[in-house]
């Protein structure tokens, strides 16, 4: 068995220990768990559930673009989309890098389960928001914001709701919980790539919940830095040092 940590995101917290040239908020603020690390990012201005793991090959699981791990977003956007601008979200629309893989997308009402954010989202009186239900498998920089500019309607709010089949339900933001997964065998000395995928099983998400804290815990937060999490999928969880693009 892998251990899963499932964070509640709040905006404006860095995903990564540490931030000493600035001193902005970042996991260490919340997680005070030793050898864990995000599987992933999120971006500083996106809220909602980031993975973290102490299990290599399950970060690659989580992380790794082959792998097309589902990412289920509530956006907030300015205006009210229309059936055209849905139609070319779920069709893929073309970016600067590229065009992207098919997204599903619907119109939701605003999340009954939603907090309000804080700073609150500033928005045109004269110009109606909307809320839409995203899900994408790849993992571009700031993809999600990037495909509803494209289609005429900005992102105002973003919050990720689930990844694959864990999700933030229960969560505040600043709180976390704790399972246990099944862990995915690691793969062969030559590295992650060499296998294709074939050297892991799916990790699925146990029903035993170990424990939740709230944010701010009172212990002190761990000073954790790192590795890439790609050396890492071959070699075992360790601390990252490595600063990587933040993604959607």
């Amino acid at each position: 068995m892998a251990r899963l940590i499932l964070l509640n995101k709040p905006y404006g917290v860095l995903t990564q220990f540490t931030d000493r040239e600035n001193g902005r908020q970042t996991l260490a603020d919340y997680v005070n768990l030793p050898g864990v690390y995000a599987a992933g990012r999120l971006d500083r201005d996106s809220e909602g559930l980031l993975l973290l793991t102490d299990n290599g090959p399950l970060n690659a699981q989580i992380a790794h673009p082959k792998y097309k791990k589902t990412k289920t977003y509530w956006v907030q956007v300015d205006g009210d989309p229309d059936d055209a601008a849905l139609a070319a979200l779920r069709n893929g629309v073309m970016l600067k890098d590229g065009m992207t893989l098919p997204a599903r997308v619907r119109r939701i009402d605003e999340p009954a389960a939603l907090w309000e954010r804080d700073p609150p989202v500033r928005f045109r009186k004269s110009i109606p928001t909307s809320w839409l239900e995203l899900t994408i498998s790849e993992g571009r920089n700031r993809q999600v914001r990037r495909m509803t500019a494209a289609v005429g309607f900005p992102t105002l709010r973003l919050v990720r709701y689930a990844i694959g089949d864990w999700t933030l339900d229960g969560l505040v933001p600043g709180q976390w919980r704790e399972i246990e997964v099944a862990a995915p065998r690691a793969a062969p000395s030559s590295g992650p790539t060499a296998a294709h995928g074939s050297a892991y099983d799916d990790a699925k998400p146990s029903r035993k919940v170990h424990r939740t804290r709230n944010a701010r815990s009172s212990d002190s937060p761990s000073d954790i830095t790192g590795q890439d999490s790609a050396a890492r999928s071959s070699r075992g969880a360790r601390p990252f040092n490595r600063r990587r693009p933040v993604k959607d």
